[in-house]
């Protein structure tokens, strides 16, 4: 080996004698340059001490590659602050405090955006970003995270712009079926790349859309500034659209809440009456019956919970359920009828088996797993399906009608006896009873108060209370409970339900019979709720909106409907007494010469109805020469048998002759020649 030479050693300039480090003087420049080329410079920086990079201690194996086994390779540490820095930043305090409101300043001082401005490119962002999804939506799903969190923007405009939009983009990228969520099972299931794909496109569209129906009804429910409640309204608008176009997607309870929690208030403004139209579009356009069920389900806890104080039209939505038309069997508030098989002399009918071979009994079942298979995939529902749905709506529609019944709620009796009228061909005769019985006793309620009213009108004028709820319409509610009960009636096949029941109708028909002079005398009678007339600025109710009402029939209108439920039955229970009939006619003529002149020409067009079927029953009353009893006729008993009709002579026809309307005058005379034809 060859020998190594020896360090020489750098010869260092003698300091001066002040120890400055000054450069030599200009007399001795030669001697320094002639030194200096001694020096040994490299050696010199080799001894200097330096800081190095410290490195991992490496604790990975050795890779096998195609160039044999690597070392992996050391990762370097990042190098700390220099602690003397750090020491001098601590120590100044008043230069950190000087950094601190700069910084402070320089935030305070950021471009200030005009609101203006604000929409403006928002509209670009919520624009670029449906421009985006519309594309490729499994690639930009990502970018409705980005529109949620334009949703939760200070600017009102711009949070209403962010909410409408995300309901365009959602209507266009949920599929037409329901999206069930993945465990964790399913998540690392192995499957194909594009499986794969849909899979966390799927999940992730639940999620955002989960999130956005949340927001939704967090914002429905706010209340306070003017500002609030327009995101409020257009966050219950969103709710509407989203439950008309995707009813079958998940959240739908969700969306649901929001309009039950609306309609669930007293105060019916445009936000109500949108979330009660978009209800009954909803009965009238479920074809699989889930939906409606749902929502009949939350309305019935909701009238409940409310102690049912809400408004009637909330009731009334009941009356677009498509189970109306389309249900073919009998039910009541706890059970439903089933289907009756065909029978002879009480015995099924046994039917004929059509004879298949073997083969043809194994195709037929490989066809129906491959149908029930094929309707699986198709999402489609069933009949059967259908009518359990619409059975158990019906069942939860008739529990919500017999509370209220039994509660006597004021504001509601008008409407539910509308629907268990309209009900009437779906109640089974187990209903029907306990229906008739509340009819019976809101009746009997509705006389006892009318005669408390008068003994208190009478006494005590002056201490009427104008703070109370407004009063009941006693009239109504009678005239509607003895249409109801007829309705009932004939929808239950009458002379059937009668003779299995032994039900007897007579106490309407009395009821009814007692009240036509009452009503003949009200002044409002062909007034409605919706007329253009000026109220009794004396009355509690002078102040009080009328609201949207599906029963809007006029007094007369059910007065009307009600004597033709009387005197022009069904086929089946036709056999109308003649004393009833007579009593009837005359009472009817009577208050003629008291009615308005539509009423009285709608009244005697009714009389020309009954005289075509009961002419005969009837002639006596326009003949005196053929009167059939003795005695006095007594317009005032309360009695139909005891008024004793058939001793009366319908004289009222003489001065209708005379009415100043023409039309009253020609009905008049189509009812006589009628009752001239009928003899």
């Amino acid at each position: 080996m060859s020998r190594v030479p020896a360090a020489k050693r750098r010869r260092l300039s003698p300091p001066d004698s002040e120890g400055s480090a000054s450069p030599p003087p200009q007399a001795s420049n030669s001697g320094f340059l002639a030194s200096a080329a001694k020096w040994d410079l490299e050696q010199d920086y080799e001894q200097r001490p330096r800081k190095l990079k410290k490195q991992k201690e490496v604790a990975r194996l050795p890779v096998r590659t195609t160039e044999g086994w690597t070392q992996p390779v050391p990762e370097p540490q990042r190098e700390k602050e220099d602690s003397e820095e750090e020491d001098a930043e601590a120590l100044s305090g008043d230069e950190g405090g000087h950094q601190e409101d700069v910084q402070v300043e320089q935030a305070e001082e950021k471009p200030r955006i005009s609101p203006k401005q604000q929409v403006i490119e928002a509209k670009e962002e919520i624009a670029r970003i449906a421009a985006l999804v519309n594309e490729d939506p499994e690639e930009h799903i990502g970018a409705l995270k980005t529109l949620a969190s334009l949703a939760a923007s200070e600017n009102t405009t711009v949070r209403k712009l962010a909410l409408a939009a995300q309901v365009a983009i959602f209507k266009d990228l949920i599929p037409g079926y329901r999206i069930r969520p993945l465990s964790e099972e399913g998540m690392n299931e192995k499957v194909s790349k594009d499986v794969r794909k849909l899979r966390n496109f799927e999940q992730k569209l639940v999620s955002s859309y989960q999130v956005y129906v949340q927001e939704l009804g967090k914002l429905a429910k706010s209340t306070g500034s003017a500002s609030a409640a327009g995101v409020a309204t257009v966050a219950i608008s969103c709710a509407c659209s989203l439950l008309l176009a995707v009813p079958h997607f998940n959240f739908r309870g969700e969306l649901l809440k929001i309009l039950v929690g609306k309609l669930s208030t007293r105060r019916v403004d445009a936000d109500f009456n949108k979330c009660r139209e978009t209800l009954e579009k909803l009965f009238e356009s479920d074809e699989d019956g889930n939906p409606s069920l749902e929502a009949v389900t939350m309305l019935t806890k909701m009238m409940k919970g409310k102690n049912y104080q809400f408004d009637e039209s909330v009731l009334n939505t009941f009356l677009h359920l498509r189970l109306l038309s389309e249900f073919g069997l009998k039910a009541s508030y706890n059970s439903v009828d089933k289907p009756a098989d065909d029978q002879y002399m009480g015995k099924k009918i046994k039917q004929k088996r059509e004879f298949r071979t073997k083969k043809q009994r194994k195709l037929m079942k490989e066809n129906k797993a491959i149908e029930k298979e094929m309707k699986e995939a198709d999402a489609t529902v069933g009949h059967e399906e259908r009518d359990r749905m619409q059975a158990e709506t019906l069942k939860m529609v008739f529990v919500a009608y017999f509370r209220i019944l039994k509660a006597r709620s004021p504001r509601l009796m008008g409407a539910v006896l509308e629907g268990l009228a309209r009900y009437a061909h779906l109640i089974n005769q187990d209903f029907f009873g306990d229906i008739l019985e509340a009819l019976r006793d809101i009746i009997s309620t509705a006389e006892v108060s009318a005669a408390a009213e008068e003994l208190e009108g009478d006494e005590e004028d002056e201490d009427d209370d104008d703070d109370e709820a407004p009063v009941r319409n006693l009239t109504r509610e009678s005239l509607l409970c003895v249409i109801t009960a007829f309705a009932l009636l004939q929808g239950q096949d009458g002379a059937t339900a009668a003779s299995a029941l032994k039900l007897d109708l007579s106490f309407f028909i009395t009821h009814l019979y007692r009240t036509l002079h009452a009503v003949s005398l009200n002044p409002d009678i062909e007034l409605g709720v919706n007329s253009l007339h000026l109220p009794d600025p004396n009355s509690p109710q002078a102040h009080t909106p009328a609201s949207n009402k599906v029963n809007v029939q006029t007094t007369i209108v059910l007065l009307i409907r009600s004597l033709t439920s009387v005197l022009l039955p069904s086929i089946a229970i036709r056999a109308v007494p003649p004393v009833r009939v007579a009593a009837f006619c005359k009472q009817l003529m009577t208050i003629a010469l008291h009615l308005p002149e539509k009423s009285c020409i709608a009244m005697l067009g009714l009389l020309t109805k009954v005289s075509k079927i009961h002419g005969r029953k009837v002639d006596a009353l326009w003949n005196t020469e053929e009167r059939r009893g003795d005695g006095v006729f007594d317009a005032l008993k309360p009695e139909i048998e005891g008024s004793n009709p058939f001793t009366a002579t319908v004289w009222e026809g003489e001065i209708l002759r005379k009415h100043f309307c023409p039309k009253v005058r020609e009905a008049v005379s189509g009812l006589e020649k009628t009752v001239l034809e009928a003899r």
